[in-house]
């Protein structure tokens, strides 16, 4: 008994009822629950985070496109 980490009482053996295991199973069912929802949010997250970075290179890209045809014309003037 003193392996489980469960004392014991007045010699009796410890033992298990339904209300309690289904307690039991209910947390563990719920700590699993919140385990994939953390999960699953830490994907989203890197998700976005990807996606936050190919949109400024589409920002940084057309802002260099623009700054190239704008100074196109400059340099074609020059000798």
């Amino acid at each position: 008994m003193a392996d489980k980490g469960i004392p014991e009482r007045y010699g009796f053996e410890a033992f298990d009822c339904a209300p309690a295991l289904r307690l039991e199973a209910n947390e563990r069912v719920a700590s699993l629950k919140f385990d994939a929802q953390a999960e699953r949010l830490e994907k989203i997250e890197e998700a976005m985070r990807l996606l936050e970075k190919r949109l400024w290179l589409a920002v940084y890209g057309v802002v260099g496109a623009i700054l190239v045809q704008a100074f196109q014309p400059i340099l074609a003037a020059l000798p």
